[in-house]
């Protein structure tokens, strides 16, 4: 994989996503999936309502597409790679039915949490076994900025369900703000795509490439004030073949530094609820931790640049540490 692929990759991605939001924003307005906005979120977020939701459906084409067309050009369609758009588009489906509900009974919670729970649970088994079967897929855990593998044996399929689970929900708990995905998104698989590249697995570069371009593409109408929301159609997506990318790169736990903004969104979720729940306080104004800041008196746009640089700043550290 050349440094022209790589170009292409990004670009044809970046274009489908460009060329299809026009087409895509106006039919999702006249069908009126707009997004509902929860009454207990911050005021100023109320003027978001309608605002088209399950845009992601944009860069899950773009991303196909590109993933299937750039790579069939360049022989580089293999097992692994359909593996990350089954899971990709598996994802996809769960988020788009989630989306769905909220749409067409007009409220902000679409599927039960337990629903929502085992399809994603069905969808990481299936994962493992396409994965395993994939033949020299070994059961262990790489421990960053170290030489060791710990093998996990049997173990590993609870790891990985727990893995894919943790972070399709991680990154759709963190979509909150107008390109606060798109931005952190785009950073962490441009450095799973490096790490890729670098592994020589440019199978996976190449669709990590793509993931990069098109959500670049889609960010420039998702960006603030947005134009379409990604909803979980594409946040659940995203997490899930994130998570998956970390495991055929053999990177599972450098996921944790790469992605440490879906880390904390999560952790300071978890936090307030166990303290709440224990004392009757509240650690944070609001949670997740990008609203206790929109609470304390930041704008959207400097909660979101300031998560998109820190996002920047540890995908950098990982990959410099670890693979350059």
């Amino acid at each position: 994989m050349s440094t022209s692929d790589i170009f292409l990759t990004i670009v044809v991605a970046f274009a489908i996503s460009v060329i299809l939001s026009p087409m895509l924003i106006p039919a999702l307005t006249r069908l009126k999936f707009g997004q509902s906005i929860r009454e207990e979120g911050p005021k100023s977020h109320m003027k978001k309502a309608g605002t088209p939701t399950m845009g992601g459906i944009i860069f899950l084409i773009a991303i196909i597409l590109t993933t299937l067309l750039v790579g069939a050009g360049k022989g580089l369609i293999s097992a692994e790679a359909v593996a990350l758009l089954i899971v990709l588009l598996g994802f996809g489906i769960v988020g788009f039915l989630d989306d769905g509900m909220k749409v067409f009974f007009k409220r902000n919670l679409g599927l039960t949490s337990l629903q929502k729970l085992i399809a994603q649970i069905v969808i990481s088994i299936v994962a493992y076994f396409l994965i395993v079967n994939l033949g020299d897929f070994e059961n262990s855990v790489h421990i960053p900025f170290t030489n060791y593998d710990l093998s996990l044996g049997w173990v590993y399929v609870v790891f990985m369900i727990f893995w894919l689970v943790g972070f399709s929900n991680a990154v759709n708990l963190t979509d909150g703000l107008d390109g606060l995905v798109s931005g952190t998104g785009s950073v962490a698989f441009l450095a799973y795509a490096i790490i890729a590249f670098v592994q020589e697995q440019y199978d996976l570069a190449l669709f990590a490439f793509a993931v990069t371009g098109a959500l670049l593409g889609f960010l420039l109408f998702n960006k603030n004030p947005a134009k379409v929301f990604m909803g979980d159609t594409g946040s659940l997506a995203l997490g899930g073949a994130l998570a998956t990318l970390s495991i055929l790169t053999h990177q599972e736990l450098l996921l944790l530094l790469i992605g440490l903004v879906f880390v904390i969104e999560t952790a300071s979720v978890m936090i307030q609820v166990a303290v709440f729940k224990k004392t009757g306080k509240r650690v944070f104004k609001m949670t997740p931790i990008h609203h206790h800041f929109e609470l304390s008196g930041w704008s959207e746009w400097r909660v979101v640049l300031t998560f998109w640089g820190f996002g920047v700043i540890v995908a950098v550290i990982a990959v410099v540490l670890e693979v350059l």
